[in-house]
Formats: C-alpha cells, structure tokens, sequence
C-alpha cells in the first residue's frame, strides 16, 4: 500500500473555500428562484402551499372545502389566495 504525502496549501484552502462559497451561492439563488415566483404572486398552486405551509393535502383540501380560502381551479390544478392564505395564519398565531 503506497502513502501519499501530498500537502495542502494556503493555496489550495483559498481555492477550496471560493468553490464552496460558489457552490452554496448557487444552492441560495436555486432556492430562491423555487419560491420567488411564489413572492411575487397572488395565487398559489396547491403543491407550493402545501410546501410552503408545510401542510398535508387534505389539509389544504380543508381549507377549501371549509372556504377558509379563496380559490380558483384552473385546468385540474387548484390555485389559492396568498393574501387568504397569510390572514388565516396570522389570525392563527395571535390566538
């Protein structure tokens, strides 16, 4: 079995760790884009609710069924009222 005895730089450390800030920079902006369309939106899919809220399917079906929540149904797919969506969480955690 040969042993290497390669040394590690100053060097190869600064180089190491710009990769790593470029890696986790990266990792922020896809991030980001995941939920910015969610920000700049009115109406949000089921599927981003769920995730956003961290919230089961049929508990967002719940608010539906409840009218908790304005909602639309578009082609299949249920889109809900952000504005719905913060007001009944905000009134949820002054309780």
């Amino acid at each position: 079995m040969e042993i290497m005895n390669d040394m590690i730089t100053k060097e190869d450390l600064r180089q190491f760790g710009l990769e790593l800030l470029g890696n986790i920079g990266t990792l922020i902006t896809q991030t980001k884009e995941g939920y910015g369309d969610v920000i700049d939106q009115e109406w949000i899919k089921s599927k981003q609710v769920r995730k956003l809220m961290n919230m089961s399917p049929g508990s967002v079906q719940n608010l539906r069924v409840t009218e908790k929540v304005r909602f639309k149904k578009i082609v299949g797919s249920y889109y809900y009222n952000k504005a719905d969506l913060l007001k009944l969480f905000t009134d949820e955690r002054s309780k």
